[in-house]
């Protein structure tokens, strides 16, 4: 029998949380974000599941979008990190992918570029995230450059939020009113909704939204959201317990030492561990469930195996299913003991963990 680590996605779920970002503004587009593999998800498996529903998708690269292409995905793909060098203009052209622009360097590449046919370009305002993007008092004029090429058909605004997941700040206002005040004069399509900015904002629905986080069930929100509580886990990662042990008061489990019982305590061995992506810093009390009973992890996470406490579940045995995260137990209330996010937890799955589909 193969090692039980498995991540089971769940694509309904996806396709679900895809049409509740869509509900919100539906007369208007929505990109399904699937870089990074779908979030650790499946890129192509998640966007044969949402190609009848989404109105395109957006990945970092252009190897992203091959691979989609390539699989038979024809909707539109937004390379959101825009071209890394000039001869990937040419593929773009003819896969027809739509493009950010973030710099006026890559303006200038444009317009040398020999293409089949016009691209859709989406230019990055640099709003205060102060990533990628062309600065407020730059961007008329390179708005302008790059619409009268030839290479270019279509010009879409785009910025990107810094805090839309603290609504309690102004900073997403803000950020809002820069690019409008320039979107005024420049009457071209927009795009500045991220999952948060879905949910949360309305002033932040425009033409294209750019859901992510929330396609695979997780909220952005810190705290509970009408909306994002509506959201269902596509990803469950389980796996078994392996081995079963009593140790007794002042003996330690894991390297290092760093938990010691204090009372007789049942330890179960999980096949899962950092190498399979569950995190090493993982604190002592993280939460698991144990043929569905909540038991939390003791002592450091190994790189192939982790330890749980059986203490107060009798039953439980080699063979038993335990749930690291999924539709029972929240991606985010583990993070959360990992001093990270749920992002950090889906997309650091390796390969040698089995995907199921359901």
């Amino acid at each position: 029998m193969a090692r039980p680590a498995t991540a089971t996605i769940n694509l309904d779920a996806i396709r679900q949380n895809y049409l509740l970002a869509k509900s919100v503004a539906p007369k208007q587009g929505a990109l399904a974000i699937i870089k990074a593999n779908a979030y650790g998800h499946g890129a192509v498996e998640v966007a044969k599941a949402l190609s009848k529903d989404a109105d395109g998708f957006g990945v970092a690269c252009i190897e992203e979008a091959i691979e989609l292409r390539n699989a038979g995905i024809s909707l539109p793909i937004l390379l959101l990190e825009g071209f890394f060098t000039a001869d990937e203009l040419p593929i773009i052209s003819d896969q027809n992918l739509w493009c950010a622009v973030h710099n006026a360097d890559q303006i200038d590449i444009i317009a040398n570029a020999p293409l089949n046919k016009p691209i859709t370009a989406w230019l990055k305002l640099d709003n205060g995230m102060h990533r990628l993007g062309i600065t407020p008092g730059e961007y008329k004029e390179a708005f302008h450059k790059l619409s009268a090429l030839p290479q270019v058909e279509h010009v879409v605004l785009m910025s990107h939020f810094s805090a839309a997941d603290e609504p309690e700040l102004n900073t997403t206002a803000e950020q809002i009113q820069i690019l409008d005040t320039l979107a005024d004069e420049l009457k071209a399509p927009i795009s500045m909704a991220n999952s948060a900015g879905t949910l949360e904002h309305d002033n932040a629905r425009r033409d294209w939204q750019r859901p992510g986080i929330i396609l695979y069930g997780a909220s952005p929100f810190a705290e509970a959201h009408k909306l994002a509580d509506q959201l269902k886990p596509a990803m469950t990662l389980s796996s078994e317990v392996i081995a079963v042990r009593e140790i007794e008061p002042g003996e330690s489990v894991g390297y290092s030492a760093t938990w010691t019982c204090d009372k007789p305590t049942r330890v179960g061995t999980v096949a899962m561990g950092y190498a399979d992506g569950y995190p090493r810093h993982a604190k002592n009390g993280t939460p698991v469930l144990v043929d569905g009973h909540k038991s939390r992890i003791i002592g450091r996470v190994s790189m192939d195996m982790l330890a749980v406490d059986l203490s107060d579940i009798p039953d439980a045995k080699v063979g038993s299913y335990v749930e690291l995260w999924g539709e029972n137990l929240l991606a985010s209330d583990v993070a959360a003991c990992c001093d990270t996010i749920p992002y950090t937890l889906f997309t650091g799955i390796t390969r040698r963990v089995h995907k199921k589909y359901s």
